[in-house]
């Protein structure tokens, strides 16, 4: 397996463990996504590959912050495909995002019928937890499927 490879999958479980804990994902992960991406570009593809590189991250942004604009997912998950975009370039990336679509559309039915027959099953909501709490447990950790497209693009 490439450098590429072993990058995507050590940035991938980390934002998957912190994003499915926390339902945040760490700065740090991104950052490192980001200097491993460009690190990993320059040393692969000398000036030309940083550009390339640079562009990824340029397009992994766009295409993100339109949805976090619009309220459908975090900074964090922006963040993350921004470090991703570095690693994979502009081309690689919108394949990812797609994939990371197709693999979202999926995680959130699923997440949406286990509430559903959860609650059905249980006969009743929490009233007890603050709205904040009702928020956080209620949104769905995008980093799996972030980290599964970009696996499913470098395996594509």
């Amino acid at each position: 397996m490439s450098a590429q490879v072993w990058i995507a999958i050590v940035v991938g479980l980390a934002a998957v463990i912190d994003d499915l804990r926390r339902r945040q994902i760490s700065d740090w992960i991104s950052a490192a996504a980001l200097a491993c991406g460009l690190g990993w570009q320059a040393v692969s593809y000398g000036w030309t590959g940083l550009l390339y590189g640079l562009g990824g991250a340029a397009a992994g942004f766009a295409v993100f912050l339109v949805f976090y604009l619009l309220g459908g997912m975090g900074g964090g998950d922006v963040k993350l495909m921004t470090g991703f975009g570095a690693l994979l370039g502009a081309g690689r990336l919108l394949e990812a995002a797609l994939w990371t679509a197709g693999v979202g559309g999926v995680l959130a039915l699923g997440v949406l019928v286990y509430r559903a027959l959860r609650d059905k099953l249980a006969g009743a909501v929490d009233t007890t937890a603050t709205p904040e709490q009702r928020k956080r447990q209620e949104s769905i950790p995008y980093a799996p499927a972030i980290a599964l497209g970009v696996w499913l693009s470098l395996l594509a």
